[in-house]
């Protein structure tokens, strides 16, 4: 009630604060796992290029494993929410049951993939034989020990479905700790253990991830008393497994693009591996920028679609104008540090013969910051409002349907040089820019035909 009474009367300025500052802490923290990773690999004493050129090869795999599993869990989330607010505490046993079996069927498959497709996977992107045997080497851990991420993900949706978010930002920062810790000891070899290279560098990541997942299991355990959680409710049944995915594909689709976007462009920058680290280690400083913005989209949603719940014209557009004002802010703050930091960045990861290409890549493609951050805002307002298709449509043209035609079309003009690859990092201010206008124009329409008919 007290909760309900806050989202329906808190000032939509002091609310959105309020709920949007702990979910950008938590999606920030997210994003601290990859840049810890490359910034102690690229220091690594022998091989540290090849090494960092291997995990920006790697990323589009571990991204979709992470989408497939916060997919899974998004619809797990929404469900479990739904059936205990209709008091079915049996069918919600059954929700998050099935969820752990989907869970299972997911770590099969990433299994799978680790024991027989992960070589195949590194040499379609590259010819280096030191990048292919570090790619396929911490990939391989990565795949075969990936039941940790998957399971957080899964136990971080139930915990958050039964209003318990806090205790799944104490799993991720248990997990980003003992990554933090373990990395520099595993991957130079300190005390009792063995230099293991790139490889202690996938088995600091999957020990912090198992870290997190049993951590949340337990609180899952404990703290989740509102159904059981006997064996029996893991037997699959199909009208949930539909259900959960009716709610949670859209997601995962949204967060497959990622991954497809970053592997395309991969291909594209092939003919230079120097341009293509760059660019991978490029993407983790825009991840870290770029999930403040969903962060606070995760605040946005909620708000707006509370306030068109209760058929609130004026909450809603305030939660659109605050929403998109505290995202613009957000992102100007990430443009003045990567246009003033550059260098320092690519001290940090010991970028090497990539150093100049990564910094070119900072100063253009943070230029799209903005832009970026409005469209995750857009995003965020479509779903609260019912704008579905319209949330999709942007995705598709921020991660696809035009970014990876101009990048690739711009890659034709120059194959090799400085300001040659600086041209195809122009692709994705364009982009961003050209969905930030379709996407104001999806907005007034919406606004016109589902807020200003409310009485």
């Amino acid at each position: 009630m007290a909760e309900s009474n806050k989202m329906r009367k808190m000032p939509v300025n002091k609310l959105m604060v309020q709920m949007g500052l702990p979910m950008i802490l938590s999606m920030a923290l997210q994003a601290v796992y990859n840049i810890v990773d490359s910034a102690f690999v690229g220091n690594m004493k022998t091989g540290s290029e090849a090494a960092l050129n291997a995990l920006t090869l790697v990323f589009p795999v571990q991204m979709l494993m992470v989408a497939v599993g916060i997919g899974t869990g998004v619809g797990t989330n929404a469900l479990l929410a739904r059936t205990l607010g209709q008091g079915n505490n049996k069918k919600a046993a059954k929700v998050a049951g099935n969820s752990l079996f989907l869970g299972a069927i997911i770590y099969a498959v990433c299994l799978l993939f680790g024991i027989f497709g992960v070589k195949i996977y590194i040499s379609s992107q590259t010819v280096d034989s030191q990048v292919i045997s570090m790619g396929t080497s911490y990939l391989r851990i990565c795949c075969v020990i990936s039941f940790g991420i998957i399971f957080f993900s899964l136990f971080e949706k139930l915990l958050q479905a039964t209003g318990r978010s806090l205790y799944s930002t104490i799993g991720q920062v248990v997990g980003a700790v003992v990554n933090i810790i373990l990395d520099p000891i595993m991957i130079y070899g300190i005390g009792p253990v063995p230099e293991m290279g790139v490889e202690g560098a996938a088995y600091a990541t999957v020990i912090g991830q198992i870290s997190s997942a049993l951590l949340l299991f337990v609180f899952h355990i404990k703290l989740n008393k509102e159904f059981e959680h006997e064996f029996k409710y893991m037997k699959p049944e199909g009208r949930i497994i539909k259900e959960i995915y009716s709610i949670g594909l859209p997601a995962i689709i949204a967060q497959a693009l990622m991954s497809i976007m970053v592997y395309v462009m991969n291909l594209i920058l092939k003919f230079s591996p120097s341009a293509q680290t760059a660019y991978g280690l490029f993407y983790k400083v825009q991840q870290f920028v770029l999930f403040l913005a969903f962060g606070l989209r995760d605040a946005i949603t909620p708000i707006i679609a509370f306030a068109y719940g209760m058929g609130s014209k004026k909450r809603i557009k305030d939660g659109i104008k605050y929403g998109l004002a505290y995202t613009m802010a957000l992102m100007i703050l990430g443009i003045a540090i990567t246009e003033v930091f550059p260098g320092a960045f690519a001290t940090l990861f010991n970028a090497g013969e990539s150093r100049e290409y990564f910094i070119w890549a900072m100063r253009i493609i943070s230029i799209s910051f903005i832009f970026a951050g409005i469209n995750v805002a857009y995003q965020g307002i479509y779903q609260a409002l019912d704008g579905g298709i319209e949330s999709l449509i942007i995705s598709l043209i921020r991660q696809l349907v035009l970014i990876l035609p101009l990048a690739g079309i711009f890659s034709i003009f120059v194959r090799n040089g400085q300001m040659g690859v600086s041209l195809i990092w122009w692709a994705f201010p364009i982009t961003e820019i050209v969905a930030c206008l379709v996407g104001y124009v999806f907005l007034k329409r919406i606004i016109k035909d589902r807020v200003e008919s409310l009485s």
